[in-house]
């Protein structure tokens, strides 16, 4: 007599807090995806962001906390490589630049366009960008917006010059950076800010 062994059964779904999740990740707790993500929505263990995409509440002292903008993008964009940009990091390159964006900017190797998820307003591109991004791409990222920011050419150029001056950017890396991901104009805006920094003067 032929005796068939049961497969073992899937062990249950806890859904981790903050951690956002695709449907098909999902099929690796239950043979149905869609129902399981559709029952933990009514059980409150799941919120629906977007078609095939939920979040698992964090719960703090101050009440339901929103999943982080950086964990919607590595759900949405299934862990492809990715790099946050924008005001946010710009602005803290002290180049003068204070602007505020009301979405997030992401570059990656897979989407093109504008999405709304949780709340968070993302602008995604697929484009060129280093894998490890440095102070120094960011500020050749900068200079490729400045007029999204409102930096005029000459007022960038010295501050460029300044925070070179005061060793916050390396000039051989920030050269390479603008070389790799900068337009010409880029380009001539950094070599003319480094020619005119005062390390380039001894």
């Amino acid at each position: 007599m032929t005796t068939h062994k049961r497969a073992a059964p899937k062990r249950p779904f806890k859904p981790k807090p903050g951690r956002v999740y695709r449907t098909a990740e999902l099929a690796r707790w239950t043979a149905n995806p869609t129902r399981l993500a559709k029952r933990l929505v009514q059980a409150g263990e799941l919120k629906l962001l977007a078609q095939g995409l939920y979040a698992a509440p964090r719960r703090t002292h101050f009440g339901e906390a929103p999943p982080k903008p950086e964990a919607i993008m590595e759900a949405f964009l299934e862990g492809a490589p990715h790099v946050f940009t924008g005001p946010e990091y710009w602005n803290a390159l002290g180049l003068g630049a204070t602007a505020l964006f009301p979405a997030y900017l992401v570059y990656n190797t897979r989407r093109t366009g504008e999405f709304v998820f949780g709340g968070y307003h993302f602008i995604l591109r697929r484009v060129k960008f280093p894998r490890k991004p440095t102070p120094e791409w960011y500020a050749v990222d900068l200079i490729r917006h400045r007029n999204m920011v409102g930096l005029g050419r000459e007022t960038l150029v010295r501050r460029l010059r300044l925070v070179l001056d005061q060793g916050k950017l390396e000039p051989q890396r920030l050269r390479k950076m603008a070389l790799e991901f900068g337009t010409k104009e880029t380009q001539q805006l950094v070599d003319e800010a480094i020619t005119s920094s005062a390390g380039a003067q001894h």
